[in-house]
């Protein structure tokens, strides 16, 4: 074999290989995925890729506290909704 015919073997090789991948990634499922995005998210995380955005830590305090004024609306009414002489 010459070296042209050797590269075009290695070159046809490496298609079916690329070929098989993407039917992979195609057929994959969601949650796979999903197993794999967090690996990576893991990984980077782990060797100090990810810094934490300021912005993300305002968008979490601002959830937390709706959910803490979500909770205790709904401890009220449970407590008014129990108390006696009322229609439940």
């Amino acid at each position: 074999m010459t070296l042209r015919e050797d590269l075009q073997a290695d070159q046809a090789r490496w298609a079916e290989v690329d070929a098989v991948i993407k039917e992979q990634r195609r057929s994959a499922s969601l949650e796979l995925r999903w197993r794999q995005l967090n690996a990576a998210y893991a990984m980077a995380k782990e060797l100090g890729f990810v810094r934490p955005d300021p912005v993300n830590f305002e968008v979490i305090a601002r959830w937390a506290k709706l959910k803490e004024n979500a909770d205790s609306q709904n401890r009220q009414g449970d407590k008014a909704d129990h108390t006696p002489g009322s229609k439940v």
